[in-house]
């Protein structure tokens, strides 16, 4: 279980989620794949992939490509509209005090061996709300930055049902993911871990 950590805007919510609402919200995952199936983004200009996959939910997703990082309507593959964000997930938001609706909710998936590396989230056109990120299945090494790239890190567990807030100043927080413990959950048939990211792109 990770810490309680609660300052300058961020705050660490260990087993926010109960074990039900999880296997509820996993099932509203697989069915939003079937709509809108994983892609691979890649880095701009290099294409070197990602080790996740990911896709998602809202009226915008974020889409990572050779042209660049952006939000979109429109899934790139399909060129289908994204599906709705879950409510259970808008009431999460809701709930934690977070201003407006939701516009975005990135579905990344880390099989056995993914990572994420340091980044801040600024690719949205505000940064006047937090941005709410939930864990499902197995539990991440997941290290915490400062608003300066090459500031001091300290590393905490997210465990399945665990929620983070990045608001206020800690909103441009550097963080990433180190490594995902194999194993370590049972929600997710064959393993591996969800991160659920809620994000407002525009002013509101």
């Amino acid at each position: 279980m990770a810490d309680v950590i609660e300052a300058d805007g961020l705050a660490i919510l260990p087993g926010r989620i109960t074990p039900a609402e999880q296997r509820a919200l996993a099932e509203d995952i697989r069915k939003i794949i079937k709509k809108a199936p994983l892609f691979q983004p890649v880095m701009p200009r290099t294409g070197k992939p990602f080790s996740v996959e990911m896709t998602n939910c809202g009226p915008l997703g974020w889409v990572s490509d050779r042209a660049g990082y952006r939000y979109q309507p429109n899934h790139p593959v399909t060129g289908r509209p994204w599906p709705a964000i879950p409510e259970r997930l808008v009431k999460l938001w809701q709930d934690l005090g977070a201003p407006a609706e939701p516009e975005a909710c990135l579905v990344n998936i880390y099989a056995e061996g993914a990572r994420l590396g340091m980044h801040q989230d600024r690719d949205e056109a505000t940064f006047d709300a937090p941005v709410v990120s939930v864990s499902l299945g197995d539990t991440a090494v997941f290290r915490l930055g400062g608003t300066e790239r090459r500031g001091p890190t300290r590393s905490v567990r997210l465990a399945s049902g665990d929620v983070v807030v990045f608001g206020g100043p800690s909103r441009l927080i550097y963080h990433g993911i180190d490594r995902v413990l194999s194993g370590s959950s049972r929600l997710i048939d064959g393993g591996g871990r969800i991160n659920l990211t809620l994000r407002r792109v525009n002013p509101f």
